[in-house]
């Protein structure tokens, strides 16, 4: 008999009160780690009407202009008039940022010269075969939604949008098969005189439709602004925080996940990069036919580099055994702090473009644990042909 079922994700535009602290944390963190590579970075954002509270932990060499930043990321993401309820130029910046301990900092630049895990934790990765990108259907539209809600907002097709938003993408699934969409819901900050059918029209027009392929859409229910009315939106509507959209952020629920959240965080912290290094791992394993779906998990010890444990789920789609695709991973990947940073070259300024749209599956957005550059060698160690 087949097995039908529902699987849902949402994601939120960059506007989004969470994800304007996670921007604003990741613009200060790129700031600091373009000027200097050994810093220590822990910030955090939360935002409210009219203020933005920087605060968190930090070890650096240089001066970081955090007000300058944080008006500058809240412009470009379109604060840009007192009328949207939060506005760059009147919010208040207050600065709360102190020094990072000296007990972490100890466990994590070792004595001997070796890089310890920033933090304990257990990271998840995650690929299926469900997208070009290898990742699940739902978020995967989810974001694409959201990330057109502001490009029209923007480039001025819909005009009256304001920045805040929010998509959730419906999948119904045969046999692990994404057959159509279901339900989209999608809630959009407005401007004060527009109708809601103009509203629906618009976007069911100009986002839905130039988003989600027609086939897919079947008899789709859609919830354009459920509630009737979204003009409070933003900061005003709802305080924002850096980290609270972790699910978002990954695979919308498709898989476990750790609990550690990734903005704000230098890749010393293990949350971050460890979920980077483990996505990097389970997409090249996918895309070398090693199973048709995925999970890894990794565990860490503050102040130890090596992992103490790794676990691998294939769903039942791979004829290897997990304990050979975990020897695998261990002899094909670095899985220490410092071998991931340096796989992944992640002492760059690349983090504010993580913020916003999900940190997976962005192939065009050139992030390192997106490419697919280990399949050879998982072939030959599995010897994969023989499957």
């Amino acid at each position: 008999m087949s097995k039908e079922y529902i699987f849902t994700s949402e994601s939120v535009t960059e506007g989004h009160p969470d994800k304007m602290a996670d921007q604003i944390s990741d613009a200060i963190l790129d700031y600091i780690i373009e000027r200097d590579k050994s810093a220590r970075v822990a910030c955090e954002t939360v935002l409210t009407t009219g203020i933005c509270l920087i605060a968190g932990e930090l070890k650096t060499k240089i001066y970081a202009p955090m007000q300058d930043i944080a008006r500058e990321v809240i412009r470009e993401i379109g604060y840009t008039d007192a009328s949207f309820g939060f506005d760059y130029r009147s919010a208040g910046i207050l600065n709360a940022i102190g020094e990072q301990s000296i007990d972490i900092n100890q466990g994590v630049d070792r004595v001997s010269g070796e890089l310890g895990a920033g933090d304990q934790g257990m990271m998840f990765g995650y690929a299926c075969s469900e997208t070009p990108e290898l990742m699940p259907l739902p978020i995967s539209l989810a974001h694409k939604l959201t990330a057109k809600l502001s490009e029209v907002r923007k480039n001025g097709t819909v005009p009256f949008l304001r920045p805040d938003g929010k998509a959730q993408v419906t999948v119904r699934y045969i046999d692990g098969e994404p057959i159509y969409i279901d339900t989209v819901i999608i809630s959009a900050q407005h401007s004060q005189n527009i109708s809601s059918d103009m509203l629906r029209e618009s976007i069911i027009t100009e986002v839905i439709e130039e988003v989600i392929p027609k086939e897919l859409l079947k008899d789709t229910t859609y919830h354009i602004n459920p509630t009737g009315r979204f003009v409070i939106g933003g900061p005003q509507g709802d305080a924002g925080l850096t980290g609270r959209k972790i699910v978002v952020d990954t695979y919308g629920g498709s898989c476990p996940h750790g609990g550690g959240a990734f903005s704000g965080k230098d890749p010393t912290k293990v949350d971050r990069s460890g979920s980077y290094m483990a996505r990097y791992i389970a997409k090249n394993l996918v895309k070398a036919g090693v199973s048709e779906k995925l999970t890894l998990q990794i565990a860490y010890a503050i102040g130890v580099s090596e992992p103490i444990s790794i676990m691998v789920d294939t769903h039942g789609t791979s004829k290897i055994d997990n304990i050979d695709i975990g020897r695998c991973i261990r002899e094909i990947f670095d899985l220490t702090p410092a071998g991931i940073i340096r796989e992944l070259d992640l002492l760059k300024p690349i983090y504010k473009k993580t913020a916003s749209y999900g940190h997976f599956g962005r192939e065009n957005m050139g992030f390192s644990w997106e490419e697919t550059n280990k399949i050879d060698e998982i072939k030959s160690y599995l010897n994969i042909k023989k499957y």
